[in-house]
């Protein structure tokens, strides 16, 4: 519809054009398309062989404006190209900067003449200045928002460009109700109108129709302006008095020469001139532009990718910033293909799980089978996230390591125990070996737990059926005091060649006969498991011979320690305990039914709020001690968890300093930890909820 609006006002503009083109003096006599020019005039133009420099307003798409070329572009350079040959002269164009150009400024640039000049007795009558017949006519235009009722006589916010200070002293005079107020460009006073900043702004009526074909502009409207025409023609630059510059005669013979020149272009040169400046100088849409049009389509299409392809878009943001060297963008090609089949292949058995139990919810053995082969299937994808941000935490050196007693007899035997009946089911020998010499140290247990696992998986893996996986350790003291223990993982697989083992630890890293063999991995395992034992002061490396079989050694120091973890660990709430009402705080509909449910399963009395103001609104209703605990997530409508644990604490009642909140939330990064402890609460329970952290944290044994 715009479109079809330009081509029309276009025709409009020709005619208008011509009009005004009908309008101007006829100054000098057209003789077979030459000019009759005085004697005097005739010597001007041979003594200006170079080219006379032009200052041009810059800000006036398409009347004038810096083009592509970075030279004047617009109406105005078809109509002064026009000028020159006409006249003989030649002409040099330079951009005028944004503001009020003084009579010094023009003078110091050795500007003999200005163009786009508004043709009004403002200028007429200014010093050092002459100004020639209008070369261009049109109309001054009121841009208002559609709900703005239009007075001349009412107190308007008025937005005028730094270039239009004639305006403004026209518009002084003429409307002194209005306040003018000065931006910087035409697309600024647009967005001050459209924001509500400015009640209107008035311009050149070519220049609004441009800037009207951009889509956010589209609740605007357009006014015009009575007895206000916009002419433009040249202001030539002379000195004034005995002052330096150019002298008031040769002024005056530049602009005689450029009124006979205005006066000899015909009707159909001044309408060719204009319509070229406006078609070939078309608002070009922008992809902002493209959204906005379309933004009702394009929020549809955005919600729905970012709900199919969230587990993608953390992938590829978390890696994005990984090396763009050659050979490690490759990899990470071969990664994020790796990832998409990852991602979807765990995702297509959800998808395929979730319609089998729709279709068989009475046959309870199936649907007990279905059920189980979905938590695999998920607790994959959650180890899959957790590789993922464990290496980006790993490579932005953000991963700060627990220091705790550690039983490594109680490690080794866990590690042991699973990974002796993954091996069974797979027909492999699995064997240890090996002595602890210091079995309590200070360390991160989980952090050496993974490293073993992840080792111990890699050779279950890639050995074949009937093969052999043997877990040997060792430890010794260093002269600094430290533990020295030494995990070494050797199996009887298939081995790697001695190329891939240069690059075995690096990120994305797999190799390529493996994967043909549908050894499938994320190539982020090894890279993790060497950079924690780096972490831990040690170190992790490979010895590999094609075909023979892999070992890999795990290294890490620490110092011993003397009290060990206590073995019996708190047990979780029995169905007899006491349990405390939990108020829970849930903005997901989906995540609030689920961890209710799970409360109630277990005999909490619970409660929902939807966002952190009802849970304060809630809590501060209820009688003193009704809550022991509240599961705060952190990232809620209306009032946020921090917020919410803020405002509870800050109650004068003396459960609101002893209640436990627990932040809840997806969001596990240690900045996060650091706030929600910053503002009150007393724990940090992660995303997906693990059921026995969750039982530990109300019973208190956290």
């Amino acid at each position: 519809m715009r479109r079809w609006f330009r081509t029309v006002l276009a025709m409009i503009v020709v005619c208008a054009t011509l009009f005004g083109a009908a309008a101007f003096p006829a100054l000098a006599e057209e003789n077979n398309g030459r000019i009759s020019f005085t004697e005097a005039e005739e010597e001007y133009i041979a003594a200006h062989r170079d080219p006379i420099r032009v200052g041009y307003v810059q800000d006036r798409i398409p009347v004038s404006f810096t083009g592509k070329n970075g030279e004047l572009a617009g109406i105005s350079r078809y109509i002064f190209d026009y000028l020159g040959r006409l006249s003989g002269l030649q002409f040099e164009y330079v951009a005028l900067p944004a503001g009020d150009i003084t009579y010094d400024f023009l003078l110091g640039e050795n500007l003999a003449l200005v163009t786009s000049v508004e043709y009004n007795k403002e200028n007429q009558n200014a010093r050092g200045i002459l100004i020639s017949n209008p070369y261009l006519s049109s109309r001054k235009v009121v841009v208002a928002r559609r709900d703005l009722d239009f007075s001349y006589s009412a107190h308007l916010t008025v937005a005028i460009s730094t270039g239009s200070q004639t305006l403004r002293k026209v518009l002084g005079g003429m409307y002194p109700n209005f306040e003018l107020r000065d931006y910087d460009s035409i697309s600024e006073c647009f967005d001050a109108v459209k924001s509500g900043e400015a009640d209107i702004m008035i311009q050149n009526q070519y220049v609004v129709e441009y800037w009207f074909s951009k889509p956010s502009y589209e609740k605007l409207k357009v006014i015009p302006v009575l007895g206000l025409d916009d002419q433009l023609c040249f202001s030539a630059v002379v000195a004034i008095g005995d002052g330096e510059g150019p002298s008031q005669e040769d002024g005056r013979i530049l602009i005689d020469i450029l009124n006979k020149a205005i006066a000899a272009m015909t009707e159909e040169q001044i309408g060719s001139c204009t319509i070229q400046g406006i078609m070939e100088n078309q608002y070009s849409y922008t992809l902002a532009d493209f959204l906005y049009r379309y933004r009702v389509a394009a929020t549809i299409f955005t919600v729905s990718a970012v709900v199919i392809l969230v587990l993608a878009l953390l992938l590829i943001r978390q890696h994005i910033r990984i090396t763009e060297s050659r050979a490690e963008s490759k990899a990470k090609g071969q990664f994020l293909s790796t990832m998409s089949h990852e991602i979807r292949t765990p995702l297509n058995g959800l998808i395929g799980l979730n319609y089998l139990m729709s279709q068989k919810l009475d046959d309870k053995g199936r649907m007990r089978e279905y059920l189980r082969q979905s938590t695999v299937t998920a607790k994959y994808l959650l180890s899959l996230v957790n590789d993922i941000l464990d290496s980006s935490k790993l490579q932005a050196r953000q991963m700060e390591l627990a220091r705790q007693p550690v039983d490594l007899g109680l490690v080794t035997d866990t590690v042991s125990s699973i990974a002796q009946n993954a091996m069974e089911e797979k027909d492999l020998i699995y064997e240890t070996d090996g002595e602890l010499k210091w079995p309590c140290i200070l360390g991160d247990e989980v952090r050496i737990q993974q490293v073993l696992l992840n080792l111990l998986d890699n050779a279950r893996k890639f050995t074949p059926e009937g093969g052999r996986v043997t877990c040997s350790l060792k430890q010794e003291m260093t002269p600094a005091g430290d533990v020295l223990t030494t995990f070494s993982v050797s199996d009887t697989g298939r081995g790697m060649s001695p190329e891939f083992q240069k690059h075995v630890f690096d990120v994305f890293a797999r190799e390529l006969d493996t994967v043909s063999k549908g050894n499938q991995g994320t190539g982020l395992g090894l890279s993790i498991s060497r950079r924690l034992a780096l972490l831990m002061g040690g170190d992790l490396t490979v010895t590999s011979q094609k075909g023979e079989g892999s070992t890999f050694v795990f290294t890490f120091t620490a110092p011993p320690s003397e009290i060990a973890q206590d073995e019996n660990d708190p047990a979780f709430l029995t169905k007899d305990s006491p349990h405390p009402h939990v108020l829970v705080a849930e903005d997901n509909e989906l995540n609030g039914e689920i961890i209710l449910e799970l409360l109630l399963d277990y005999g909490f009395e619970a409660d929902l709020a939807e966002n952190g103001k009802i849970a304060l609104d809630m809590f501060e209703a209820s009688r003193e001690g009704t809550y022991g605990v509240i599961l705060m997530d952190l990232l809620m409508p209306e009032m946020d968890g921090f917020e919410a644990t803020k405002a509870i604490r800050a109650l004068k009642r003396p459960d609101a300093k002893t209640v436990r909140i627990y932040a809840c939330t997806a969001n596990s990064l240690a900045e996060e930890r650091d706030k929600a402890l910053a503002c009150g609460m007393d724990g940090f329970i992660a995303k997906p909820v693990d059921i026995g952290e969750l039982m530990k944290k109300l019973s208190g044994q956290d």
